[in-house]
């Protein structure tokens, strides 16, 4: 294959691959800028009375059916893909969507459920805390990621006329990467 097919060809795939991908590399690149920007995603949180004799134990084996019979029992039903266990606070995933979380206190278990707004579901997602098959989603969007800038940039060296503004923008970009990175 020769230089123009070999750049048409990379062209081509790197579009399709921006363009369908598009969607998620706003959302992280908007969801982190928000995050560092201070702005607070907002979470309605609501309480949950639980009977006073609910017993739970975290290191079950079935601690996901455990809980989510304990909701059922307070007529909340939640898709629960698994459960997140730290220090007994129980928190039910995907966080991206309605979830419970249940605490051990000394005083017994309280329960309460969190319906997040649309820029803390998003964030949940950029994090990793989304549904199982949003999660292989991000993983094909990552190594797309890779795949288009990489594209991108062989385009940009293979292209005469473009060779030489890839390079400088390239070494501007490494070089302020570095600088603001590691050196500042």
């Amino acid at each position: 294959m020769n230089k123009v097919k070999t750049r048409n060809l990379l062209i081509l795939v790197h579009l399709f691959l921006a363009a369908f991908l598009a969607p998620s590399f706003l959302m992280v690149g908007t969801t982190g800028a928000l995050k560092l920007a201070g702005v607070e995603p907002s979470i309605e949180d609501i309480d949950l009375v639980l009977p006073a004799d609910t017993q739970l134990d975290p290191d079950s084996p079935t601690l996901k059916e455990d809980i989510a019979a304990i909701l059922a029992a307070q007529n909340i039903h939640l898709d629960i893909e698994s459960i997140r266990s730290r220090d007994g606070s129980m928190t039910t995933r995907p966080t991206s969507r309605t979830f419970a979380r249940i605490n051990q206190t000394p005083d017994g278990l309280k329960a309460s459920l969190h319906k997040p707004g649309l820029q803390y579901a998003l964030m949940e997602l950029h994090k990793g805390h989304g549904p199982a098959i949003f999660k292989t989603y991000q993983m094909i969007a990552g190594i797309s990621l890779f795949l288009v800038i990489v594209g991108g940039l062989v385009v940009g060296l293979l292209a005469k006329v473009y060779r030489r503004k890839t390079i400088v923008s390239l070494a501007l970009g490494s070089m302020a990467f570095l600088a603001l990175g590691f050196v500042v």
